[in-house]
């Protein structure tokens, strides 16, 4: 049977092990469960991870690791991975989707900078992550997802509520599998407003961690419809490297902030093309244009997604780069802007919660 003290001094070194981007300890923040030390040493335990796409989980391991192994009477660590994903608190006046935790808005200052493209891919990023994820596009005047997803279906009802369709691990709801094809959308600001909260209020979305939506370019009808129905997490801006996207982008950062919007981070696209043949990097458009908006707003960068003519192709054959070419190292950059959104998820919801931890209490240790 393991000694009683060797039970305290494992809690209090994992006391010392903080969680890096909420900036507390693990014991008081819940994430340790089922700790236990059978006679050989050994100390197992489950860490609950604020999301399952969290990017720093092997610096975690790490520093259990370090705060453990020097402990007398321990001689092993093995640690295993869950994830309860946080959620968010919406202001006032705002109506909740059920079973949705977090909704992030993707956004962009003018079209043409790859934002839906940016949407798709992280989407399937979190999905693979783990994360039970829907996308909604809301760009009613050119709703390309379903080109990007490869849909031709058009959604079924159950009763009063639509079923979305899914494709490559996501629910997905877009107008562009109602048109018909070639159908041009004339519609005024109060039928676009109608149009999203319908696809927001009445489809059956289901228990989801993250609904993506691709908003249309621009500060119009549709981020206003967003941002004053719905407890949106915040939002996520993409660029390009020129100057003429910078200043869009400045534009779009200040409308979320006028509504009350928090802005997870900028999303560099297009960010240099290099070469498959001999690896010179070329900056087609310039560069750091999204590192001098975030340094400007103090917003964090979320990350530079280089030109790569995989993109383009994969997106248009419905057959997006991070389903058909999950290993390259351009679904690798995607994975990493994932992960760093719903860091920023986390980092949100966890300043909004006024009182209380960030998970649910559980039992903590146990000897064996």
């Amino acid at each position: 049977m393991s000694d009683p003290q060797l039970v305290q001094r494992i809690e209090a070194a994992l006391s010392t092990v903080m969680e890096p981007e909420l900036h507390r300890d693990l014991m008081s923040l819940n994430m340790v469960r089922d700790l236990q030390v059978d006679d050989r040493g050994t100390v197992s335990m489950k860490v609950v991870l604020t999301t399952p796409a969290c990017p720093l989980k092997d610096r975690i391991q790490k520093d259990i690791e370090q705060a453990l192994v020097p402990l007398n009477g321990v001689e092993r660590v093995e640690v295993s991975w869950d994830s309860n994903v946080t959620t968010t608190r919406g202001l006032p006046g705002r109506k909740d989707i059920p079973g949705v935790r977090n909704i992030v808005a993707v956004s962009a200052g003018k079209g043409g900078v790859g934002k839906t493209t940016v949407s798709v891919n992280v989407a399937i990023a979190l999905a693979q992550s783990g994360a039970r994820t829907g996308l909604l596009d809301s760009d009613i005047y050119g709703p390309n997802v379903p080109i990007m997803l490869g849909l031709h279906d058009q959604p079924r009802s159950m009763g009063e509520r639509i079923l979305p369709l899914e494709a490559h691990g996501l629910r997905v709801m877009s107008l562009g599998t109602i048109l018909k094809p070639d159908q041009a959308v004339v519609w005024r600001g109060p039928m676009i407003g109608g149009a999203i909260r319908q696809f927001l209020y009445d489809v059956e979305w289901g228990d989801l961690d993250y609904l993506v939506i691709d908003l249309p370019p621009g500060t119009g009808d549709a981020q206003l419809t967003l941002a004053q129905s719905i407890p949106l997490t915040g939002s996520v801006i993409v660029t390009t490297p020129q100057d003429v996207s910078v200043a869009d982008v400045s534009r779009g950062v200040q409308m979320f902030r006028q509504l009350k919007v928090p802005v997870l981070g900028v999303v560099e696209n297009m960010s240099g093309y290099i070469c498959p043949h001999c690896g010179e990097r070329t900056e087609i458009f310039g560069s750091g244009g999204g590192h001098e908006v975030a340094s400007r707003f103090g917003i964090p960068f979320l990350g530079e997604i280089p030109l790569d003519p995989r993109i383009r192709v994969g997106g248009g054959e419905g057959q997006p780069l991070m389903a058909a070419l999950a290993d390259s190292p351009v679904a690798e950059v995607f994975r990493s802007v994932a992960s760093h959104i719903a860091a920023e998820v986390s980092k949100e919801n966890f300043r909004a919660a006024a009182t209380g931890p960030v998970m649910p209490s559980g039992p903590r240790i146990k000897l064996a």
